[in-house]
């Protein structure tokens, strides 16, 4: 009897230390908990809260401003009419003059004459037309200034305006128009301003005039004014494309340009005009 007591004692105080041990941890960590709700308190400030009206519009803002950059992305990926007709345009230009450079080089391989695509000129170099201080064309420089004319006029109606019908798709997809083809006198620095302006225009002039001799209705292709596109022009030695200061760069400062301008809309309405008026002499021919 008095072991069976002694036992029953013995598990009851052990009970009641286990009870007393998990009551002081409870307490405890209450206890911890209390001192960071403490802290976390005195960390709280008036100042780092935003009243609910001021949040509200700060997110209005927010969202409209990224509302406003996403159309603006849309634009951006839109492609400017104007931009792309111009484009196009100054891609068509280039086209039209490697096919004369290339028409001249197959009937005269040895014609010093290049292209220029960043002034969009055909460039007759040198002595390629004319001999130094002469204006006049012997025969064989008069050949090759006919065969210019011939390539020229059998390209520009697709790039003009004239009587007859000159467009069309396959030779002009985006509606070009040629401004002007001017043709430039130019010399080297030699000799006195105004002779050097009277020789290069006199230059220009002859090349002119044996154009129209070869294909009279060059003068018969219009711009978007009405105006013939073939012009000339001299600058005697004002626009060199060397320095005068060696014998080989003064000759290619002496030189006849073909320079074609291209036509510039004013805005999308002007291209959208520019197609009516190539397009209407082909309604007005069918049958």
């Amino acid at each position: 009897m008095r072991a069976s007591a002694s036992r029953k004692r013995s598990h009851e105080e052990e009970e009641e230390s286990v009870f007393v041990s998990m009551t002081d941890m409870t307490v405890s960590f209450l206890f911890i908990v209390m001192v960071l709700l403490a802290f976390f308190a005195s960390r709280y400030n008036d100042k780092n809260t935003v009243p609910r009206d001021e949040y509200e519009q700060a997110v209005h803002t927010r969202d409209k401003t990224i509302e406003d950059l996403r159309a603006e992305i849309v634009l951006l990926k839109q492609v400017d009419p104007l931009e792309q007709y111009m484009s196009q345009a100054a891609a068509a230009r280039l086209n039209l003059l490697y096919q004369l450079r290339n028409n001249l080089k197959q009937s005269f391989p040895e014609l010093p004459v290049d292209v220029i695509p960043e002034e969009g000129t055909l460039r007759f170099q040198g002595e390629g037309l004319f001999t130094s201080n002469s204006f006049m064309l012997s025969e064989d420089k008069r050949k090759i200034v006919e065969a210019l004319a011939k390539t020229l006029d059998s390209l520009l109606p697709c790039y003009t305006f004239s009587q007859s019908v000159g467009w069309d798709k396959s030779c002009n997809p985006s509606f070009a128009i040629i401004e002007a083809v001017q043709i430039e006198g130019h010399t080297d620095s030699k000799g006195e301003d105004v002779y050097n302006l009277n020789l290069s225009t006199n230059r220009a002039i002859t090349t002119f005039t044996s154009m129209l001799a070869a294909a009279p209705d060059l003068v018969a292709h219009f711009n978007m004014r009405s105006q013939p596109v073939l012009s000339v022009a001299g600058y005697g030695k004002m626009r060199p494309v060397k320095p005068n200061d060696t014998p080989q760069n003064m000759a290619m400062n002496r030189r006849i340009d073909l320079r074609i301008i291209m036509h510039t809309p004013a805005n999308a309405a002007e291209i959208e005009d520019i197609r009516k008026r190539l397009i209407e002499p082909l309604k007005k021919s069918a049958p």
